[in-house]
Order: C-alpha cells, then structure tokens, then sequence
C-alpha cells in the first residue's frame, strides 16, 4: 500500500470535501478514476461518512483503509487549516471550533444537494421558522411557515427525494438506512458568517419520509421584555411580577405564540452577578450569557422533575423550567417556590384564567396555587401589516360585529414583492396578564371554576381579543388576524 502523502491528488487538487467533514470522519480524498472517487478512511464502516461522499462527488466511492493518525497527519498536510472557522468570543479569552457545516462550501456537482442548500438559504432569506419537505405522488412539496403561517413554494421531482432525504440525515447524523420509523436530530451550519442550528424531524408516510426542519436563528431573537411590545400597564404588571423573590409566574399560549422568547426576556432582564439562575429547558433554543441551561433528555431518564430536583441543589435564585406537563414537576415548582425561589415557567392552556384549572386538573391543592402564583400571562403572535403596501378599506357589518367596534375604516395589506403579496410583514404578540390579588385567591380556595376566576378580575382586565382590538385600530394588525388566534377564546 502506498503512502498516504505520496498522493498527488490530495496535495494539489482543489478539495471538494469540507475541512471539518474531513477531520470529523478521518477521510481524505486521494485518486480519482472516470467513474469513481478513491479515498483513505480510517472506518470502512462509516457508511454515512461514504453515502455524504457519493452526493459530494456524484461519483462511486472506492475506499482504502488507513490508520486514523495517517489520515490527520495527511489533512493537515493537504488543508493547511486553511477552511477552519473560528468563532471569538467577545472577551476574545479563547476561540472555539465551529463544528458544523459551512453551507457556502457545500456546492457540489451534485444537483440534489445543491437544490438543498438553495431550499435552506432561501428559508433562512424570507426568515421562516420551518421548512417543510413533503413528499406526494411523483413529487416533492417545499413550504415554509412564515411568520406563523405556512405559505407553498415550489415542487421537486420526486427522483431527488431520496438524495435529499439522505443528505438531511447524513448532516443529522441519523440513520440513513431506517426509513420506517421517525427520527430527531440537529445540524449546524455556518452561513455568511452566521450560526444557525436546525432541529430535524422526519416520519414516514405512504409517498416516503417527510421531513421538517425547524431553524433557530439567534440573529432573528431579540431579547428584552421593552423589545415585547407590550402595553405600557401591562408591561408595568409583568415586571413587578418577576421582580418578587419567590413565586410562580407562568406563561401559557400554544405552540409558536413566542413563550420561550418571552421567558428568556424575563430572565435576560432579571440576569445580574448577584443571582444564581438556572433553566431546564426540551430543548435549549438559545444559549444565554451567565445562565446555566440544562437541556432535557428523556432517553438518560433526565425529565423536568429529575433535572428540577437537582437545580435545586444548586443554591439557584430563579428558576426557568420550559414547560409544567405533569403533577411532579408541578409539585416540585410548587416547593421551589414555597422556600425562596422565583420559578418561571410554561403552560399550554388558551388564556390566562385557564391556567389555574390546568394545574387544579393536575391535582393541585387550590390552597397552594392561591399562595404561589403571582401571575399568569397569556399570549398570541399576530402578523402585522406590511407598511409598504398598507391601505385603508371599509369593513363589513358582519366584521364589526364580530369584533364589537364602530370604526369605519380599518387597515390591511394589499400584497406586494416584499411581503411575497400576503399583505404582512413580521409578527407582534397580544397579551393578557392576571395578576392574583386577593380577590381571586379568595375565589380559587373556594372554588377552582373558570367562569368564577374571570368574574373576580379587575373590570380594567384586558383579554387577549381586546388587546387584538387596539392593534387593528392602531393599523398594526388585521381584523382576519385577531380573530384568527382568538377564535377559541
């Protein structure tokens, strides 16, 4: 066998197969024939490392086996480091390796993938939160939820299904060859200097697997709870809300209404050097400065309960949990909040009100929730209309019903090339806060009923309709909106 340095191939040839792919796998490229690519690796078993290869290519893969150590000694030889990424931190204390894929350097002569990297970039471009892959009979359909609402795109010829289905898993570090039951996994890739991860979820269907991948962007977060919009009173409650020592503040709305944004607001805006906080989150969407965030992992037996047990060892001030789904990590939430801790957490319940019937339904003594909730805030995103092809118009009678105003004109967006002809243009959030006075402590210790909890707020409460209400007569958002995410309301 050959030296692995006696290759030309390797020394002189421009390198179609990334860096870090390279040093991740202990491959090398190092002949090429008409039909195929010979390459050194140190694992003839690393059959996702080869099938990555044949899309790189789009050529067979022949193998040679070379001691691992041979293979870096020849990387380093052959790259010279030159496409490692280094990211600086800002104290500039050390650097860290990106470990991921730079999308930019993945263009191949592959179409497959390459018709991959356009579907991601333009996702990441329109800034969608997830791209869907749906595979239907001869084809391959492409749409993205924009601003909360999904909106089609293009169709792909089925014949790149499978290309584009194995490179996803190759990148996800799935496995390629199980096609019959769901899989999860994540990618990180490197874009105009930009890191973004994708969390990857594919099931089977008749026409073959579909695929969604959910992008976390953390150039698209903005953290900090002025950066909300919330109504300047109810901003004033909430704040106070978090600032007690101890207590349960909790924020419920479904999937997608920006729950976890506005947690880590709450505690970005409580973040000092005097307080210990701590998250446990399923999973961690983003990392947060001087915040130590513990990410769930059901399959090492780590749920909320179990991680919360531990967090509380570990002397925190404030405690973020991502979601209460259950008695036990209610109770624990419960106790934490009972001996000097301020816990925030999640719901999924429709309003504000709800959510003491949630946790009642959990079995839940209603004296204990009357002494530990401070408040609960409900909230929905909304899209708002795109101000470069914004117009007045005359709403009907049956619009003004439905809504209870009187106004004559109202707002909406014509559709034009920049909103993609919807009409809207980002989102915004609609709240609503309840704060627990005494009223409806009172009135939870004597009966857990929702009609009874709502008829002991404040006759200023605002519902999460009503502050819909003030955005349409403002012009910020539709009517179609409003009703939209408070039809069961």
């Amino acid at each position: 066998m050959n030296k692995l340095q006696s290759y030309d191939f390797i020394k002189n040839k421009v390198k179609k197969i990334p860096y870090l792919f390279a040093k991740k796998n202990s491959v090398i490229a190092i002949d090429e024939k008409s039909s195929k690519i010979i390459v050194a690796i140190s694992d003839a078993y690393n059959l996702d490392a080869i099938n990555e290869l044949y899309l790189m290519f789009n050529k067979d893969i022949e193998t040679k086996i070379y001691s691992k150590e041979e293979i870096e000694k020849a990387i380093e030889i052959c790259y010279h480091q030159r496409t490692k990424i280094n990211l600086k931190k800002q104290d500039n204390i050390s650097d860290e390796i990106f470990e991921g894929y730079d999308l930019l350097e993945q263009s191949s002569d592959n179409e497959a993938v390459n018709i991959l990297n356009t579907i991601i970039l333009e996702g990441i471009t329109q800034k969608a939160s997830d791209i869907h892959l749906e595979p239907e009979k001869n084809i391959l359909k492409i749409r993205y939820r924009i601003d909360g609402v999904l909106q089609k795109r293009d169709y792909i010829t089925s014949n790149y299904l499978s290309q584009i289905i194995t490179r996803i898993k190759v990148m996800a570090s799935l496995d390629i060859a199980e096609k019959r039951l769901p899989q999860d996994g994540r990618i990180k890739l490197m874009i105009n200097k930009r890191e973004i991860d994708f969390r990857i979820s594919t099931i089977p269907t008749v026409y073959g697997e579909r695929l969604v991948l959910r992008i976390l962007d953390r150039s698209n977060i903005v953290l900090g709870l002025d950066m909300l919009g919330m109504e300047k009173n109810l901003f004033k409650n909430f704040k106070n809300a978090i600032s007690n020592p101890e207590g349960i503040v909790l924020v419920t709305g479904p999937t997608g209404s920006g729950k976890t944004t506005t947690l880590y607001s709450a505690i970005t805006e409580l973040n000092s050097y005097e307080k210990n906080i701590m998250t446990i989150e399923d999973p961690v969407e983003y990392k947060l400065t001087d915040i130590a965030q513990i990410a769930m992992n059901p399959k090492i037996d780590l749920t909320f309960a179990k991680g919360l047990r531990h967090i509380l060892r570990q002397d925190p001030d404030i405690i973020m949990i991502g979601e209460i789904r259950d008695k036990e990590t209610a109770e624990i939430a419960i106790q934490a909040s009972l001996t000097g801790h301020l816990v925030l957490s999640t719901l999924h319940t429709n309003d504000a009100p709800s959510a003491i019937i949630r946790l009642s339904d959990m079995k839940i003594e209603p004296y204990l929730l009357s002494s530990t909730i401070i408040a609960v805030l409900s909230q929905r995103l909304v899209r708002k209309i795109c101000t470069l092809c914004k117009e007045e118009y005359k709403p009907t009678n049956i619009e003004l019903e439905e809504l209870q105003i009187k106004e004559k004109i109202l707002y909406r967006g014509r559709g034009c090339k920049d909103c993609y002809d919807t009409g809207y243009k980002d989102r915004c959030g609609i709240y609503e806060l309840m704060v627990l006075d005494d009223k409806i402590k009172k009135q939870i210790v004597k009966n857990v009923d929702v009609n009874q909890i709502k008829s002991s707020l404040k006759s200023d409460h605002k519902t999460l309709r009503q502050n819909g209400i003030e955005l349409i007569k403002k012009g910020i958002t539709t009517s179609f909106e409003v009703l939209r995410v408070t039809k069961n309301i």
